[in-house]
């Protein structure tokens, strides 16, 4: 029973979580016991964190020390540590605590499966155990050093003053960390940190380099804070990369790292720099705040980006260029000095599924003969064009949404070019889709709509495809063509403009072709100011003006259309205008079916005109337009219908449509040539007066609509006055 009873005390006091805390914190001066339980794997858990485990303390110390604890070497140098581990056989664990303090002019090789692991007391001990040199690098791991391990320190490289009495100092690339060929460390929880004014802090260099460096710190060094080169690979994870003077990563000749949840910013240059072939995977990092670029990629390097942060770049967020390439998938690219992302100079990335948004510029510039796909991405409320295409580039832009953007939505100027299909343009500052200055670029099956100006606007030699758009809900027109542009608009539905459908002014061409324009508040199709579009097979309805109105010494071919149910004329010809209208179907409009006036004139071929509210044809004094085989017919005539009745003509025009008949001004009631007044109301209300004609032509009458002084007798009530003297002038593009 004694026995028994010493052996059950001795247990007791042998597993005494108080003794083991003493005596593990005399050893290692850890605060929390490290979980090892293999080689290169050390954790810090807390005493209730370790499962099925009686006393953390005591097993930690048996993992972290494998023969009895009296056999714990300790040296004064880490050197000698060193020096001594090398010396023991491979099946032996090589492991050196490294205590609290300062390790200077150190500098050694790591070719064996050496594990070093700073210790310490303090809260961030790491930071109080610093191996630093002045006169190489500070620590390599070069091959043979597959199984090693660094964790918990500080490393430092001081690069020594110049000596003023020796000429030509010649400059040594040293760095804190070198990885070299067929090395694979783990390196974790380190700082690492280099004055050396050129090179790298941390350099992983040729084939077989795949370190696993995770939660360290590489921060304030005069130089690159990451160079990966020559095929190394490597994981790099949660790591902080920041303040330092060149790039925060450099990835070079097809060098493939793998970067995970680091934070990269506040670097005096760009954060990640990938060129000449190198390539490399980023995710979810955290990259920002950088004085150029957050990601630079050149010379045909190749990196993919996934689910990164790229904002607040003092230039731009992500700038490819001299035949870059590259992935850049589901990242969110925001608040950026400049473009979200500069493609440039023949470069070819694929930009897809990212969120591009709140630039203090555009969103995507492509430039310099710059190609890539973009696609589904959003881009919005950006300062400049969602996306801006110039000079040569010729990239896919598809499935995008481009919305609520401060400028217009996308940009093509400078030849530029693209294939622009089945994007979503709308909510947009000024025109959904610019095209000028010898752009040529397909814009195919496209919804663009509810924008704050034009839907499409062709300016200053603007060609190119317009096919199998929606183009809606525009303050002003749909589409706008002007100053020698020439596109194609093929197979597209333009409705809902507050200021029509389409518009053609200012010298602008273009071919019209298969159209569906419709439920626009003003004309259909606009033409203008020595303009000569061709209109072909187009549908032309239910606008709340007139189906087409040609003004200004407008021209232009018209054929095969079908222009019906509009609320003023199907077609309107004014102002020296001379447009070909040519086996057109204009019918059931609530005015006339052609007007021509004011000057103006048309060579008029094989038209149907019918069932028409006012008339099929109606010409204005001195208009002699050449007709053949044109047929007018079953028109619903309620003009001459309204004058045999002897009623007033504004009885059917009130103040939003112009009637053509016979007008007159009444000398006797002092009216001005602005104001016209209908045969019947000069045979009934100014009978008797001093009265002239005026001239066949296209007016309300005034007498009806109450604007004059006499009270008309064939009105029983009280009309609206606004004065509508014609059909409103469609606002006009700024270039801005």
């Amino acid at each position: 029973l004694t026995c028994s009873a010493v052996s059950r005390r001795f247990y007791r006091l042998s597993n005494d979580l108080n003794l083991w805390k003493i005596l593990y914190q005399e050893a290692f001066e850890y605060r929390i016991p490290l979980y090892h339980s293999e080689q290169r794997k050390f954790e810090f858990r807390e005493v209730g964190r370790w499962k099925d485990t009686v006393n953390p303390w005591k097993e930690s110390f048996r993992q972290l020390v494998s023969h009895d604890g009296r056999n714990i070497l300790h040296f004064e140098n880490l050197s000698d540590a060193i020096e001594h581990c090398e010396q023991l056989p491979n099946e032996v664990e090589k492991l050196i605590f490294l205590h609290e303090g300062m390790y200077t002019s150190t500098q050694f090789v790591v070719d064996t499966p050496l594990q070093i692991i700073g210790a310490g007391s303090s809260r961030n001990f790491q930071d109080s155990v610093i191996i630093d040199s002045n006169s190489g690098t500070t620590v390599t791991f070069v091959e043979g050093s597959e199984y090693a391990y660094l964790g918990f320190c500080t490393v430092r490289y001081i690069e020594p003053p110049l000596d003023p009495m020796r000429v030509g100092n010649a400059q040594h690339l040293c760095s804190a960390l070198v990885v070299n060929a067929y090395a694979s460390p783990v390196i974790e929880h380190c700082s690492f940190s280099s004055t050396c004014s050129g090179g790298a802090t941390v350099c992983v260099k040729h084939e077989g380099a795949n370190p696993y460096i995770k939660n360290c710190s590489i921060c304030g060094s005069d130089n690159v804070g990451i160079y990966i080169t020559d095929s190394a690979t490597g994981t790099y994870e949660d790591c902080e990369i920041a303040r330092n003077t060149l790039a925060g990563v450099w990835v070079k000749n097809k060098a493939n790292p793998y970067f995970r949840r680091c934070h990269i910013h506040d670097g005096r240059d760009v954060g990640v720099f990938t060129f000449e072939h190198g390539m490399g995977y980023f995710e979810k990092c955290d990259i920002h705040s950088n004085r150029i670029s957050g990601i630079e990629v050149k010379n045909q390097a190749n990196p993919t980006v996934v689910r990164c942060d790229i904002h607040h770049g003092q230039t731009g967020g992500i700038y490819i260029h001299e035949k870059g390439r590259g992935q850049f998938i589901e990242n969110r690219i925001f608040s950026n000095q400049f473009a979200g992302i500069w493609i440039t100079s023949q470069s070819d990335p694929t930009v897809r599924k990212n969120e591009i948004f709140s630039g203090q510029q555009g969103g995507v510039y492509v430039f310099g003969e710059g190609r890539g796909l973009i696609e589904q991405n959003n881009i919005y409320q950006n300062n400049l064009a969602g996306i801006q295409i110039r000079t040569g580039s010729d990239p896919i832009v598809r499935l995008n949404k481009i919305h609520s953007g401060y400028h217009g939505g996308i940009y093509v100027h400078e030849k530029g070019r693209g294939l622009i299909e089945e994007n979503e343009v709308y909510g947009n500052a000024l025109a959904g889709i610019w095209v000028t200055t010898g752009s040529c670029p397909i814009l195919r099956k496209n919804r663009i709509h509810s924008g704050k100006q034009v839907g499409v606007y062709f300016y200053d030699n603007g060609h190119g495809l317009l096919e199998e758009n929606d183009i809606f809900n525009h303050l002003y027109s749909g589409v706008q063509i002007r100053t020698g542009s020439n596109p194609k608009i093929t197979r597209n539905k333009i409705w809902g403009g507050q200021n029509g459908g389409v518009l053609v002014y200012n010298c602008g061409k273009g071919v019209l072709e298969d159209n569906e324009i419709f439920d626009n508040a003003m004309a259909g199709v606009w033409i203008k100011t020595e303009s000569n579009p061709v209109l072909r097979r187009n549908k032309i309805y239910d606008g709340r003006d007139g189906g087409i109105c040609i003004f200004n010494k407008g021209r232009g071919l018209l054929e095969d259309n079908e222009i019906y149910r509009n609320a003023q004329a199907g077609v309107l010809i004014s102002t020296d205008s001379n447009p070909i209208l040519r086996r057109n179907r204009i019918y059931k409009g609530r005015a006339a079916g052609i007007e021509i006036t004011n000057g103006a004139t048309a060579t008029l071929e094989g038209n149907h005109l019918f069932q028409n509210e006012f008339g099929g044809l109606c010409l204005a004094s001195d208009v002699r337009p050449v007709m053949r085989d044109n047929l007018i017919y079953d028109n619903h005539n309620a003009v001459d219908r309204t004058i045999a009745k002897g009623h007033c003509l504004f009885k059917i025009s009130s103040c939003t449509s112009f009637p053509m008949h016979d007008f007159y001004r009444c000398i006797s009631c002092n009216t001005t040539d602005r104001n016209a007044i209908c045969v019947n109301c000069i045979k009934s209300c100014h009978k008797g007066h001093n009265v002239e004609f005026v001239r066949h032509d296209r007016f309300f009458c005034d007498c009806g609509a109450g604007s004059l002084d006499r009270q008309c007798t064939l009105q029983s009530e009280t009309r609206d006055n606004d004065t509508v003297y014609d059909s409103a002038t469609p606002t006009e593009s700024e270039t801005t």
